[in-house]
């Protein structure tokens, strides 16, 4: 469906340029965690590659992108290579990278909607399997790294903007609205969505009457 939106260079341009931002990311918090080069590589792939295979395992799309395309598991192994060696520059940019990160989150929410939708899901489904593929390679890369998945404690609304653009692509097909445009609105509000909640520190609701000053447990 988005390859009769957009020429497929261009697709696959974003796409690499997705995981690569998302692979960094994961190689990043594989460096804070002293993890060798192999623990760097591990991480750097399944926060990459992790959300697209859960989805395509679940819609029966075999093999999955991530091993029938070389350059998408190469492309991981790329980001690893440069955060093992360049890592203090890496992370003097580490701003840049979280923008870079909410455009790869907007993307795949977009692209797992309606992958989804095309092997035949309903419109809910389809929006749910739009979430995980952009935050499931997250959640894999924090339980890998002992860490409380970043989808359970939202801080900065990361899981938010990808259900507000995964909802938007359903809804435009629910309503046979999918376009270039329509797509386009889905992908810039989820990434504006995301600097916002980045810039102002937006989460989402706690319990009720849980007071945010109150401390979290560990």
């Amino acid at each position: 469906m988005l390859h009769d939106l957009f020429p497929p260079g261009i697709q696959h341009a974003l796409d690499l340029a997705g995981i690569f931002v998302f692979a960094t990311a994961g190689a990043l918090l594989a460096v804070r965690k002293n993890f060798d080069v192999f623990g760097i590589c591990v991480l750097a792939l399944a926060t990459a590659l992790g959300g697209g295979l859960f989805r395509d395992l679940v819609i029966g799309a075999v093999p999955p992108a991530a091993f029938g395309e070389l350059s998408f598991f190469v492309t991981p192994l790329i980001a690893a290579a440069c955060v093992f060696f360049l890592h203090p520059e890496v992370q003097r940019i580490n701003r840049a990278i979280n923008v870079f990160d909410a455009a790869g989150l907007a993307l795949f929410c977009v692209t797992g909607t309606t992958k989804a939708y095309e092997f035949g899901l309903g419109l809910t489904a389809s929006a749910a399997l739009g979430l995980v593929t952009a935050v499931g390679g997250g959640v894999l890369r924090d339980v890998l790294a002992n860490e409380v998945p970043s989808l359970l404690r939202d801080r900065e609304m990361y899981a938010v903007p990808a259900i507000v653009g995964a909802s938007m692509v359903a809804v435009s097909i629910a309503f046979e609205m999918l376009n270039a445009v329509t797509t386009a609105a889905a992908i810039i509000t989820t990434f504006v969505l995301r600097l916002l909640a980045m810039r102002y520190h937006w989460r989402a609701p706690l319990a009720w009457n849980r007071r945010s000053s109150v401390a979290e447990e560990p």
